[in-house]
């Protein structure tokens, strides 16, 4: 019966809810832009992460180095993307 029980399953539910309560806490607790931003970011991140391997199984087959490596791209494309919108838009450079 244990081998039924869908124990990975439920333990990134429940880290999925955990990361939307503290992602949500950032509108409730008034925090500064920066630090609310910094959170959300780390969260948002995390989420991905957590669905890409919890819930599409990706570290399942033998080639999960080349999908990890894709997910590393991923991240590093969203950060310069993010980083680089901030620059331009808001440090106006």
């Amino acid at each position: 019966m244990k081998e039924l029980f869908p124990a990975k399953q439920i333990t990134g539910f429940v880290a999925s809810i955990l990361l939307t309560v503290v992602a949500l806490a950032v509108y409730f607790l008034n925090l500064s832009f920066a630090a609310g931003m910094t959170i959300l970011l780390i969260t948002a991140f995390a989420q991905a992460l957590l669905q890409l391997v919890v819930f599409m199984h990706a570290g399942e087959t033998e080639d999960k180095g080349y999908i990890y490596g894709k997910v590393a791209f991923m991240m590093f494309a969203a950060i310069v993307t993010i980083l680089g919108t901030l620059f331009l838009f808001i440090w106006d450079m």
